[in-house]
């Protein structure tokens, strides 16, 4: 009798998280402005899953166009980060809201130019981040940067 009394409750329980998984999938929303993007790329911009933001990497492209900012990576830093800026804001969100980044620089020498760059898009406490050197970033880029954030529900 208790064991199937145990099998009845695993069962349901199992089918209330099943439930609960399937609702929270559908509180995944793709958040696409246009105003930072250029046309037809295969990503979104932003995706809010629950209280969590997940943005696409960023980088130093002049919003709408496949051109980098002039400037090599201090000029392609700033871009970079205005383009995440202007993500989040363009969908009510802020800097502040940013709680992790990733930063990818193809020359990682220049970690120091960017992190003059990137410490003047936030105020303390920063984001947590990580920063490593990678070899063929799209389109050529100096840098890419990801970022995910919390908002409340």
């Amino acid at each position: 009798m208790k064991i199937k009394f145990f099998i009845i409750l695993i069962t349901m329980m199992s089918l209330m998280l099943s439930e609960s998984m399937l609702a929270d999938k559908q509180d995944v929303e793709y958040y696409n402005s246009s105003n930072i993007l250029a046309a037809d790329l295969p990503f979104s911009e932003m995706v809010r899953v629950g209280n969590i933001l997940y943005l696409s990497g960023q980088i130093g492209a002049i919003p709408g166009t496949l051109k980098l900012a002039p400037g090599g990576i201090k000029g392609q830093a700033k871009q970079t980060m205005e383009n995440i800026k202007s993500t989040l804001e363009s969908h009510g969100y802020s800097m502040d809201n940013l709680v992790k980044c990733t930063v990818m620089l193809a020359d990682i020498s220049e970690w120091a130019t960017f992190n003059e760059v990137y410490k003047s898009f936030f105020k303390k406490p920063y984001p947590a981040r990580s920063a490593f050197g990678a070899n063929g970033l799209g389109m050529g880029s100096a840098l890419e940067v990801e970022c995910i954030g919390a908002v409340k529900k």
